[in-house]
């Protein structure tokens, strides 16, 4: 019995113990995702992942991107990419119907990465998240398809306008892979 105590007792000691990182206050968000109940933990689903927040409408000049996003997803998902989508009528562009912007999103345009319910994302009512990017980059959305790219370790994030092509993400997109 004596041996089987400090056989235990001196593997707890040598074991190492492995403490996870907390959770970067960014990511202390939750949301429920689009045309769904199902509410996301952003720390327990995103943490340590490389993410590009985009705020959507379903009748943009801008609604195209969503295939560019999708193939982004697609092509670095594996690599730790995460795309996150916001619908928002804060520029009179979404449908009041959500089940109107599901279809948009997953059936139109084939997207498989996150959307969430549709939500505020300008200033001073945006939802938390967008608030906390909005703080950090001092760029706020000036209109849909505004992007935030945030790397894995949530220090580093950049502000995109609308006009900015998924395509043309993509080489920072690699560069924030490479340097994770």
């Amino acid at each position: 019995m004596k041996t089987k105590f400090l056989l235990i007792s001196l593997l707890f000691f040598i074991t190492p113990v492995v403490w996870a990182e907390p959770c970067t206050e960014l990511l202390n968000y939750k949301m429920t995702k689009l045309r769904s109940r199902e509410q996301v933990d952003f720390c327990q689903a995103y943490q340590g992942k490389i993410i590009l927040a985009v705020n959507t409408a379903s009748n943009c000049g801008y609604t195209g991107q969503f295939k560019g996003l999708e193939a982004l997803y697609q092509k670095y998902k594996d690599q730790g990419l995460v795309i996150l989508g916001f619908p928002s009528n804060d520029f009179n562009q979404e449908f009041a119907e959500e089940a109107k912007t599901a279809k948009v999103c997953y059936i139109n345009y084939g997207v498989t990465f996150p959307m969430f319910q549709t939500s505020k994302i300008k200033s001073p009512n945006a939802n938390k998240f967008f608030q906390d990017l909005i703080e950090s980059t001092g760029k706020a959305p000036e209109w849909n398809f505004y992007k935030y790219l945030i790397s894995s370790n949530g220090k580093n994030i950049s502000a995109f306008e609308s006009s900015v092509t998924p395509e043309q993400l993509d080489a920072k997109i690699q560069a924030l892979i490479t340097t994770q």
